[in-house]
């Protein structure tokens, strides 16, 4: 046990003093870390932080800071080592090691109500772009003006028309990383506007204009419904501490005339 307690105090302190170079380990067993990911969690990483943060980065301090966690609450337990206290750390270090996972997805839940708003206003901007240009042109020029979650589902969309790629399939991969309200019906229809040809486009276009006026309506009255709901609740909290409060003072003033 001593053996055990001397060998992580002295991991943490090589680590802690940077004598052990953690990134470089990380970099080097790259391979079979990834494969402790999670599917979605470069989507999730993308959704909370743009371009500013990388997701492999990100998940590299996070096992680094996991591991630290282990170290720490090992020394704690090692004193009193037991089976229950055994499954007690393993259970905490699985905590630990989803919190940041969980953080990330419950964030983009919140979230998705924004981008149910964002995404008509995005496809408003890419309709007037299609006007002039072809669809993957369109979607090219769109990048830089788009709103920040987008950015990554839209780079590789057009990465992937690029390279050849000429079935609806990009366009249902974007849909299927942003969830939202009619997503795969406006994808397939910018599929079929740009697989129309130069005398169809404007039939095409019209279509998908009328389709994008319809979501930005619908954008605005669930914005409309969320205000009159924050307004409902702020109204319901008033009158509870208001009609509470009146009750306070009237069993006070019966109390002191009785009294």
């Amino acid at each position: 046990m001593e053996i055990l307690i001397m060998a992580c105090l002295v991991a943490f302190a090589l680590i802690y003093t940077k004598t052990v170079d953690t990134n470089q380990f990380l970099e080097e067993n790259d391979i079979y870390i990834k494969m402790l990911k999670e599917k979605d969690w470069d989507f999730y990483v993308s959704a909370r932080y743009g371009d500013k943060k990388d997701p492999d980065e990100l998940f590299r301090k996070r096992i680094k800071e996991t591991f630290i966690f282990a170290m720490i609450i090992l020394l704690l337990l090692v004193t009193k080592f037991s089976f229950i206290n055994l499954v007690f750390f393993m259970v905490l270090i699985y905590v630990i090691y989803k919190s940041y996972y969980t953080n990330l997805r419950s964030y983009y839940k919140r979230y998705m109500s924004k981008i149910d708003q964002m995404l008509p206003y995005y496809l408003k901007g890419l309709e007037i772009l299609c006007q002039n240009y072809t669809v993957p042109v369109a979607l090219a020029r769109s990048i830089e003006d788009a709103p920040e979650i987008f950015k990554p589902g839209l780079r590789v969309m057009v990465e992937k028309i690029n390279n050849g790629d000429s079935s609806i399939q990009p366009y249902m991969d974007f849909a299927n990383q942003y969830p939202v309200r009619d997503s795969m019906r406006m994808m397939r229809l910018l599929y079929r506007l740009g697989l129309g040809a130069q005398e169809n486009k404007y039939q095409q276009l019209t279509m998908f204009s009328k389709s994008v006026s319809s979501l930005q309506n619908k954008a605005r009255e669930d914005k409309y419904k969320q205000r009159l709901s924050v307004m409902e609740k702020k109204t319901m909290i008033m009158l509870v501490v208001t009609g509470g409060g009146t009750m306070i003072i009237l069993v006070f003033a019966m109390l002191l005339m009785m009294g």
